[in-house]
């Protein structure tokens, strides 16, 4: 080979060269990433705390009976306005007090004979109070065998339970998320411990739902609040 057809040879073979070296340096950088990416602890943060709650819906149900549709009315107006004086009295304003429309069955209508009750008709009806006064309804409610002992004939079922609310998760959402990410670093930075790293940076994280639930049966005015955030740090 003469010299003139060396010139290319070196040429190319210099271009391949430092394409290998290229290539490698990439391939090197790549492996580099490859393992940063599985250098990875998943964890979860737990938040917890006990609040009070602020809202309070104390529905009184009560039933009358009748013979006629106009005494069953007067009967319940009766009833309803010995409520609400009780209520004032107790210290709830008319606009924490809600009246909805009586339910009324009339019990002669599948019966005959000997098997109709004494009174025809009958109507079961609620006086709802909604109200911030919490304390004040928990310390109201044992007084009610005064309604007991005015002829009012109250009820009780399921269906018209008195609930306890708390409206302020909003207020506290921001500070709990925080203690939650906390948390998870905390453990994060137990794993990293037992293998010779270091806690990175997030490389995702995830807000759980909260939840609100009462703390038992019996203060179900003392509501549970917990959200779980799942977090993925990167370990260094």
């Amino acid at each position: 080979m003469n010299r003139n057809d060396s010139g290319p040879a070196l040429v190319l073979g210099g271009l391949v060269a430092l394409g290998l070296v290229w290539g490698g340096s990439y391939l090197k950088d790549a492996v580099q990433l490859w393992k940063q990416a599985e250098r990875v602890v998943a964890v979860k943060g737990l938040a917890e705390r006990q609040v009070r709650a602020d809202l309070v819906l104390w529905p009184l149900s009560f039933s009358v009976s009748a013979d006629s549709l106009a005494e069953l009315y007067r009967a319940i107006d009766a009833d309803k306005n010995k409520i609400t004086a009780f209520l004032g009295q107790a210290g709830f304003t008319a606009q924490e007090q809600r009246f909805a429309a009586p339910v009324v069955q009339d019990l002669w209508a599948n019966q005959f004979g000997e098997q109709r009750p004494p009174q025809r008709y009958r109507a079961d009806a609620v006086l709802l109070v909604r109200s911030n006064q919490v304390e004040r309804v928990k310390r109201t409610q044992p007084a009610t065998a005064e309604l007991v002992s005015q002829g009012v004939l109250l009820t009780q079922s399921y269906e018209h339970k008195t609930q306890y609310v708390f409206t302020g998760l909003n207020d506290i959402k921001p500070q709990m998320i925080a203690e939650a990410t906390a948390n998870a670093r905390e453990a994060a930075q137990q794993f990293a411990k037992d293998a010779e790293a270091e806690v990175g940076g997030i490389r995702s994280a995830q807000q759980g739902y909260f939840s609100v639930t009462d703390l038992d049966s019996y203060t179900p005015d003392i509501k549970q609040v917990r959200v779980v955030t799942s977090v993925e740090y990167l370990l260094e």
